[in-house]
């Protein structure tokens, strides 16, 4: 595995589902082959084609890469395009046959046609493979490939990495090893050192900033996730559960707000099934947000945004945890064993299965609770482990090609085992723990490449055959 500077800004993105590897990342690499055509004359432009191959071919049009890709080419910012706008625009380019490129001129476009499925075709560095052509006035022909290898990270064919630039961290972490070492040379927590890095970009009221405002995407995501009812969109007929959920557990109690909302949980009976039964929905509610195109954030991917989010709130809820400062270093805390998973194996549910989305996003969770409930580094990094151990061999396996069934609840099953993997961290010794992170990670990384290609996002394998691809509708 390349060397790789990754921020917490780079495991937490704001974007849009229902995948990121799916609809963020080609989006991006949309957004990226912009650029190019724009150094050699937009006004010059005269068709622009896109070619999708491997996973995004098979499972394209449930995780919608057509419309990610031609917002991309629109010039629109997946962080603040109005997501109420997504179907009426892709409508309107549809019947007109035009596409405002990058808003600066208008070209024949026909998605029917000019967004290629190929559906048989594989390209060799990543299944997740997408090439853009650009015939310009005057006869000359560009062609770029964009890989989109996980958690909204692209990669251009011959590029290494996908966080861009490589910069000298104070605290360079590929391993878990070294980052129990640095926090033990320095007496750091895993946050503080996670911060300590961070100040290379920027400054640290810019990173808590940045960092409170992936959170509050995150809040509002699910505070909305648990007031709308009705079907998900996709055809299979999938009933939102979080809103019957919701209403259920709030006891038709007032609120008007997040903040009356959050006190209205709390003035519950705290029993355990009261609890679980709050986590569950907060995670039913952020991925149910995902997969109707909606504004979520990347934790480490959108299939699996819902993990850390409900951990998070459990914390804030039933812990004690409603303090900026506390949610930071939750967030500081999650973003880095998700960065040493993406460096020592992948985030890629088309490259290494679902133990690479909802494993991950469980694995960062475990580690983030342990710290923020007094857990030290060591117990830290075996709730991390713990977590991943019972994810190892999780197949990715879409229905319908959607991020619906079984993704959504597979998020409840991920923030439950991450709070169990903290308590139990939390009541061990992890000095006689016989497995490492860094052993759970190179066992994903193994297990990821002998698993068979039928259970990495093509929805030809496990409970996707159940449901044939032909009864889904983008």
């Amino acid at each position: 595995m390349s060397k790789e500077s990754i921020s917490v800004f780079d495991i937490f993105k704001i974007g849009v589902g229902p995948s990121s590897s799916h609809t963020l990342g080609p989006w991006r690499a949309a957004l990226r082959f912009v650029e190019t055509v724009k150094a050699k004359g937009i006004d010059k432009v005269k068709h622009v084609r896109v070619l999708l191959y491997g996973s995004l071919a098979k499972t394209g049009q449930g995780h919608g890469t057509d419309v990610a890709v031609i917002l991309g080419l629109c010039g629109e910012d997946p962080v603040t395009f109005d997501v109420n706008e997504i179907t009426p625009r892709i409508k309107q380019i549809g019947v007109e046959k035009l596409m405002n490129l990058n808003g600066e001129k208008q070209i024949s476009f026909d998605p029917a046609h000019d967004v290629v499925f190929l559906m048989n075709e594989s390209l060799q560095y990543h299944p997740n493979a997408l090439t853009f052509l650009c015939a310009f006035e005057g006869g000359e022909e560009i062609a770029e490939t964009y890989f989109s290898i996980g958690g909204g990270f692209v990669v251009k064919e011959g590029e290494e990495g996908g966080s861009g630039d490589f910069v000298h961290l104070p605290y360079p972490i590929e391993k878990s090893e070294a980052l129990e070492a640095a926090c033990k040379e320095t007496g750091m927590s895993i946050s503080d050192v996670v911060m300590e890095n961070e100040k290379t970009w920027r400054t640290e009221e810019e990173t808590k900033a940045g960092v409170l405002k992936i959170w509050h995407v995150m809040r509002d995501c699910i505070y909305r996730g648990c007031h709308i009812g009705g079907e998900l969109p996709g055809g299979l007929k999938v009933v939102r559960r979080a809103f019957g959920l919701n209403k259920k557990l709030a006891s038709e109690k007032p609120y008007s707000n997040f903040d009356e909302w959050l006190q209205v949980i709390q003035s519950g009976k705290q029993t355990f099934q009261y609890t679980l039964d709050w986590v569950s929905c907060f995670a039913l509610a952020v991925n149910e947000e995902n997969a109707s195109f909606s504004r979520v954030v990347t934790a480490p991917t959108n299939g699996a945004a819902g993990v850390v989010p409900a951990v998070l709130m459990y914390f804030i809820a039933f812990c004690d945890g409603n303090d900026d400062e506390k949610i930071v270093r939750f967030l500081l805390t999650a973003s880095e064993i998700g960065s040493i998973f993406k460096k020592g194996a992948t985030l890629s549910a088309a490259m290494g299965g679902c133990q690479a989305e909802i494993g991950v996003s469980s694995s960062m969770a475990a580690a983030a609770l342990t710290e923020a409930l007094g857990g030290n580094v060591k117990q830290c990094l075996m709730a991390a482990e713990i977590a991943m151990e019972h994810h190892l061999g999780l197949t990715c396996d879409p229905v319908g090609g959607l991020v619906q069934v079984p993704c959504i609840e597979r998020n409840t099953m991920g923030a439950i085992k991450a709070i169990t993997a903290s308590q139990l961290a939390l009541q061990s010794n992890p000095e006689t723990a016989r497995i490492t992170l860094d052993d759970v990670v190179n066992t994903m990384y193994e297990t990821a490449l002998d698993m068979n290609h039928k259970y990495k996002e093509t929805a030809e394998g496990g409970l996707a055959v159940q449901v044939p691809l032909g009864l889904s509708e983008c």
